[in-house]
């Protein structure tokens, strides 16, 4: 089996959480805060998201696990290059919400993945929090 790696970020936005949940599950808007990221439901339980730009970029697939508004939306990452679970948990906070970001995730590319994540993870961190900071944007 494959060592996950771990990766979260947080932020506090400010609207309530069901405003938060709406915008953040409003999948064609994903676009609009997501860095390089378009998105689409599948069926009744399918996600697609495809960052990069034609033909420089990724696939997600994604199965929905757990769908709790206002508060939690769970997947299953089922891609060839993305593989694992995510979470977004939206709770109230003073003047908001906080939202918090969780990924466990297998890495591509055995071994090389695995060597190159520590370069990899500050910049894909970098991109979770910019993403979050426009999602706020789009909530003010």
């Amino acid at each position: 089996m494959v060592k996950p790696i771990y990766a979260a970020a947080a932020a506090h936005l400010p609207a309530p959480p069901e405003q938060v949940f709406a915008l953040i599950t409003d999948w064609p808007r994903h676009q609009e805060w997501m860095f390089m990221t378009t998105a689409r439901t599948v069926g009744d339980y399918g996600l697609e998201a495809y960052t990069g730009v034609r033909p420089f970029g990724f696939l997600d697939t994604m199965t929905i696990t757990h769908w709790e508004p206002p508060t939690l939306l769970r997947v299953t990452h089922t891609g060839r290059l993305v593989r694992g679970l995510g979470a977004i948990r939206v709770s109230a906070q003073a003047g908001g919400s906080r939202v918090v970001w969780a990924e466990r995730l297998e890495l591509p590319f055995g071994p090389l993945g695995r060597a190159g994540w520590p370069f990899v993870r500050p910049i894909a961190l970098a991109l979770v929090r910019r993403s979050l900071r426009k999602l706020a944007t789009l909530l003010t």
